[in-house]
């Protein structure tokens, strides 16, 4: 057969939840076009909130095991997620020019700060709690001890701008320190979240800790930020406006919320250790001296 004559296997991009591939619940998918001339992608799911909800299920069973297991196995996790990205750096780099208008050289430099990003966090496991934890001193024959503990279930919006770097940026962090994600991904340019749920669910990541879901960020986002069993609330990629009634209707439960940030974001930048904190609480401890 020639090359002319064959036809090309188009790829079906699905939503990951709980370790599976589903496709939306009510059946809803849109176009995704790229970002030069607006030449059609792919057609990705467009989640409902009934997928929201069955995310955040299936993220808050995943919080007991990832959050008990020791620092040092997350990171050896994270690791095998960065290998199993650099795999498939080609896939990436096409997926990633197509999204953000890059040429393949930018969008494969792209896809390369994302997988040392990766590995950064991974490297973070086991020494954030000797950067935010340790011994108080206390008068009285008393150790006072404080350690980080996760916060939960997470919601992230990811950033609008970044498909890739953006989106490891605000997931890493999450997962690093013990807690689930369910991420809403870009709403405009969705696919190399889409690919990062296959990368997740060919690596060691227990089914549950990352669910990713594609459609409106809009209608996503609002039952994310009213669900009592999401803790806290990344509005990384949420505009103004809509930050504003996310961060209100998430103050009934309680939740921990991170603001987007004022200007554009450098995700090129050296992250620092602020995501990372941002979704831990300390936990401290006091013992008898001699018991």
């Amino acid at each position: 057969m020639s090359e002319q004559s064959r036809l090309a296997v188009f790829k079906t991009y699905k939503l990951y939840v709980g370790g599976k591939f589903p496709r939306s619940e009510s059946g809803r998918v849109y176009e995704v076009t790229d970002s030069k001339g607006g030449h059609w992608l792919a057609n990705a799911p467009l989640s409902s909130r009934k997928d929201a909800r069955d995310a955040v299920v299936a993220a808050r069973k995943a919080v007991p095991g990832w959050s008990g297991a020791t620092a040092y196995n997350r990171g050896q996790v994270l690791y095998r997620v960065a290998e199993m990205l650099e795999g498939r750096r080609e896939q990436f780099t096409r997926e990633v020019a197509d999204a953000e208008g890059l040429s393949k050289s930018k969008a494969a430099a792209v896809v390369d700060a994302a997988v040392d990003r990766w590995v950064w966090y991974a490297g973070w496991t086991d020494k954030i709690a000797q950067v935010v934890g340790g011994a108080n001193p206390v008068a009285g024959p008393f150790f006072n001890l404080s350690t980080p503990e996760p916060t939960g279930v997470v919601a992230v919006l990811a950033p609008q701008d970044s498909s890739l770097l953006g989106l490891v940026s605000v997931l890493a962090p999450v997962i690093a320190t013990g807690n689930a994600a369910v991420v809403v991904a870009a709403e405009r340019a969705p696919l190399p979240a889409l690919s990062f749920g296959e990368v997740l669910a060919t690596s060691d990541v227990p089914a549950g800790v990352v669910n990713i879901l594609s459609g409106r960020t809009a209608e996503l986002s609002a039952p994310l930020a009213s669900h009592q069993d999401v803790n806290a609330l990344d509005l990384t990629g949420a505009p103004a406006e809509l930050a504003a009634e996310l961060e209100a209707s998430a103050a009934d439960t309680l939740k921990r919320v991170r603001r987007p940030s004022p200007a554009a974001e450098d995700w090129t930048r050296d992250p620092g250790t602020s995501r990372l904190t941002a979704w831990l609480e300390t936990k401290t401890v006091w013992h008898p001296i001699g018991v």
